[in-house]
């Protein structure tokens, strides 16, 4: 799973210009990201049940359902086994939100960046982190950390069911700050709670070192390398080093790569949806079964129907495709069949069709229900009988084809109409694998953007930083009536229009009347929601801020303090952002989050315009 966790990164990764080691004296006050930046990057979108923390999709739910599961796990699988399925778990969710603070804020320094994670819990509900002291060397791969836990729902929990024990009980928490600053560091960074509520203390105190300077940490890298936890493709803590015990200074199987539909080719997904379509497409691809893809216009049937044909032992045969809506009905019998020289006026030559070119291998008929009534007769016969005859010939040939089509129709609801053969339908509809549309498997969109970003900026040479964070938020929040291909080509669109070395933003997108479908909310510091500023406006243009602008609420006196005597009319809208960036940082004596918030923009948006400015700027 690392792999594609690590990959959302890659949407607004800039170069890395943080230093590598650094302490918690030394965090300057308001360094970001702030609690105020961090909000920001939490999306509610009630209109589709759907909550967004920077792309991933995360739940609100009762603390007493989790304690539910929890004594439930350890009542039936035993204590041992329920902690390591709760600090597995607890990793995931820590080494997920690494990456996400990476990429939501990829200019800021990795100290202030590694100081993000307790806020980010305690946004999550989890717990109230006081840190301690914490001072890390990414280079030398030297950690050390401590911190105080204030009301842990994991210890009211666990108290509420089995009152005060001998061990400590925070077990999620302890996973999660062990993937938390496993991803940041590099290395494996184990914790362990000294006290904690569950066996009496007054708090809960957690320290975390690297795993190799713990003496007896082979019960924790058990916990963290459990065999159900890992891919087919990965490999586990006790098939390392002599294989005899985990490997200490290696990562849990949870940062390594596993294998993916995305790796094996173009297709990319984590979605539930996007994975059910991949293990139909896996069962049945060994098999010689008919397979009848079925889903709306763009969302990749023809991409599957070659992947069927790659992992089927079909590979090393030809794959032939046909638009049955691109070949007029006069010609489909012989773009099906082929035909002899002297069959009609023009044929001077005889020339193979589809089934005699795909022969051994797979025939792909892209939106089938567009065929004629004749021609789906016909091509039932070819089906049922496995032989074909060229148009104007009278020799039978038998063909071994497998064969695959794919329609965005309701093929038995035409067939009850009376606009598809009842018994094509039966013989097509095999093994049909219903494709979701794009709006059914959002989790794909920051993963589909990354993979287009990458395409396009190579197919145009192009060198992009990525997307700009509420250009994310609003392609989570947007319906895709194209599905990927639309999106494909709104990514291409903002390759080509954005700055040499910017990032995309929605001005670089949207530009046809494009519009959000579901009102999509974030969270103040404050807890409450209100409508995010990059709601789509009703003309379908982004809008950046609903509040009036900084400079349409200035006075006239203001202006000219900004401007001068320029004439505001000639003035570039560069000049006048620059202009109103370095009123507000002398303002606020350099403080660039306060200037950011002043400015309505978060402080990684800001960072960036400062770093477009040349040296002497």
């Amino acid at each position: 799973m690392a792999d594609k966790l690590i990959s959302l990164a890659e949407l607004t990764r800039g170069t890395q210009k943080s230093p590598a080691r650094g302490a918690s004296e030394q965090l300057p006050p308001g360094a970001a990201p702030t609690l105020q930046d961090l909000t920001e990057a939490l999306m509610f979108s009630p209109g589709d049940g759907r909550i967004w923390l920077n792309g991933a999709r995360m739940l609100l739910m009762h603390s007493s359902g989790l304690g539910a599961l929890r004594r439930e796990l350890i009542e039936s699988m035993g204590l041992a086994r329920a902690r390591g399925i709760m600090r597995r778990t607890g990793y995931h969710c820590g080494a997920r939100d690494a990456a996400l603070v990476r990429e939501r804020f990829p200019d800021a320094d990795t100290l202030a960046v590694f100081a993000a994670g307790p806020i980010i819990h305690a946004i999550e509900g989890a717990v109230k982190v006081e840190t301690v002291h914490f001072e890390f060397d990414m280079n030398l791969g030297t950690y050390y950390g401590e911190f105080l836990w204030h009301h842990s729902s994991e210890d009211d929990e666990h108290i509420a069911h089995y009152g005060i024990g001998t061990e400590p009980a925070c077990w999620m928490q302890t996973g999660y700050a062990t993937g938390y600053t496993s991803a940041m560091v590099g290395r494996l960074i184990l914790y362990r709670e000294v006290e904690c509520r569950s066996t009496g203390s007054n708090i809960c105190r957690l320290v975390g070192k690297p795993a190799e300077e713990w003496e007896d940490a082979e019960e924790d890298l058990a916990d963290l390398n459990a065999e159900p936890f890992v891919g087919s493709g990965g490999s586990t803590a006790a098939r390392k080093s002599d294989g005899k015990g985990a490997d200490k200074g290696a990562l849990p199987a949870g940062l390594q790569s596993e294998p993916s539909a995305a790796q094996d080719s173009d297709m990319v997904g984590i979605s539930s949806a996007f994975n059910a379509a991949c293990h139909m497409l896996r069962r049945v691809a060994p098999t010689q079964a008919t397979v009848l893809f079925t889903g709306e216009s763009g969302v990749g049937k023809e991409m599957f129907a070659r992947m069927l044909h790659r992992i089927s032992p079909r590979t090393d045969a030809p794959f032939v495709a046909i638009n049955c809506a691109a070949i007029p009905e006069n010609l489909m019998e012989s773009e099906l069949f082929g035909v002899e020289r002297g069959a009609f006026t023009g044929a001077t030559q005889s020339r193979a069709g589809r089934f005699e070119r795909a022969d051994g291998g797979t025939l792909f008929l892209d939106e089938i229900a567009t065929l004629s009534l004749v021609a789906q007769g016909k091509l039932l016969r070819a089906l049922q009988e496995g032989e074909i005859e060229r148009v104007g010939g009278s020799r039978t040939l038998k063909v071994d084809v497998r064969v695959v089509a794919a329609t965005n129709v309701d093929l038995r609801a035409a067939a009850q109409r009376g606009e598809f053969r009842e018994d094509l339908f039966f013989r097509l509809n095999v093994f049909p694998i219903h494709l979701p549309p794009l709006r059914e498997r959002k989790e794909d969109i920051p993963l589909l953007m990354t993979h287009f970003l990458h395409r396009f900026t190579q197919r145009h040479g192009r060198q992009l930083s990525g997307f700009t964070p509420r250009t994310a938020d609003t392609l989570l929040g947007y319906d895709f009536p194209g599905n990927i291909r639309e999106l494909q080509n709104l990514v291409e669109r903002g390759v080509i229009s954005a700055p040499d070395g910017g990032a995309i933003d929605l001005a670089h997108l949207f530009t046809s009347g494009e519009r959000l479908a579901q009102p999509i909310f974030s969270i103040g510091t404050r807890g409450q929601l209100a409508a995010a500023p990059h709601e789509q406006t009703p003309t379908g243009q982004a809008a950046t801020d609903r509040q009036p602008s900084p400079a349409s609420a200035q006075p006239p006196e203001a202006l000219h303090a900004l401007f001068g005597d320029k004439d505001l009319s000639r003035l570039s809208l560069q000049e006048v952002e620059d202009a109103m960036i370095d009123h507000c940082m002398a303002e606020v004596k350099g403080n660039v989050s306060e200037a950011a918030r002043r400015l309505g923009l978060t402080r990684a948006q800001l960072s960036y315009r400062l770093s477009r400015r040349p040296a002497d700027g």
